[in-house]
């Protein structure tokens, strides 16, 4: 049965080409590290490091052993290091990237109140839709919207987004009532176009029934805060997913054929690596998974 401690002396004079080194170390007298490498070699029969007065080298036997060996010591450490994080209080500057929308319309007011809740916290939330490389510019976490491109990155699910037809309850008491998709025509229409993907609005509605429209307008915008504060303003309805209602309660936005809904998607975070994850990362991932889906809404 091997011991640990033999080893972790071993990998350790290894690393300092040094007994006197690896003794300081690891805290103990040089007498202790020089027998611990002289029993691993006696219970495996076999010369590990060659002792001069002025260097110590490696045998071929010693070279071989020490690969391995220091895998294990790495693994004992990150091990230790795990339990001691999540023991820990997170703590520290949490960098985050998100979408401009997403990021205005629901993560800065629940970071916020993150916030509240872990006072030895700062985060940087950057709005932004460029795609940002997280190992090469320092962040911690991405909030991307689906489909992700296949990387080494680890992703985690947070909510479902659905797109669906919003305006104020006033807009829709004076203009013509809405049945069907196609009484759309009757009405003003506003556009989000984030994208070429967006020039049309699929609608699905029961029984699976897909309509696609490409909406007439008169005013669009790549900016959905833009496009909601229009309809807000009374301008028409808009085709948006429906995080654009914060507060599941507004009465400012209605939706409007409610049986018919647009596209869906999903939101994830994604992050470098699961291994050691620090304790900031992931009390703020659980948040998020709690807190980001609406009610109602189909969640992670």
């Amino acid at each position: 049965m091997s011991d640990l401690n033999e080893i972790v002396v071993f990998a350790k004079v290894v690393e300092t080409k040094s007994f006197t080194a690896a003794a300081q170390a690891l805290g103990l007298p040089k007498s202790t590290v020089s027998r611990k490498v002289s029993q691993l070699e006696e219970r495996l029969a076999a010369r590990l490091i060659q002792r001069t007065t002025r260097k110590l080298s490696l045998t071929e036997a010693g070279q071989a052993f020490y690969e391995r060996c220091a895998r294990i010591v790495t693994e004992i450490a990150l091990a230790e290091q795990l339990v001691t994080d999540m023991q820990s209080t997170p703590r520290g500057l949490l960098r985050v990237t998100a979408p401009v929308d997403l990021g205005s319309f629901r993560l800065a007011s629940l970071t916020a109140r993150f916030l509240k809740e872990h006072p030895d916290l700062h985060v940087n939330l950057d709005c932004s839709d460029r795609i940002i490389d997280l190992v090469d510019e320092g962040y911690d976490i991405a909030v991307r919207f689906g489909p992700l491109n296949e990387s080494s990155l680890i992703a985690r699910r947070l909510m479902g987004i659905t797109f669906r037809l919003y305006a104020t309850a006033e807009y829709v008491d004076r203009h013509p009532p809405l049945r069907e998709p196609d009484d759309l025509s009757e009405h003003e229409l506003i556009a989000f176009v984030p994208s070429t993907r967006l020039t049309t609005w699929t609608l699905i509605g029961p029984g699976d029934a897909t309509v696609e429209l490409t909406p007439s307008t008169r005013l669009m915008s790549n900016n959905l805060l833009s496009v909601r504060s229009a309809v807000q303003a009374g301008a028409g309805i808009a085709y948006m997913p429906e995080f654009v209602r914060c507060d599941p309660g507004d009465a400012e936005l209605v939706n409007v054929l409610p049986e018919w809904h647009g596209v869906q998607g999903d939101v994830f975070a994604v992050y470098p690596s699961v291994r050691n994850l620090s304790p900031k990362v992931r009390v703020y991932l659980d948040y998020l998974s709690e807190h980001l889906p609406l009610p109602g809404s189909k969640s992670a």
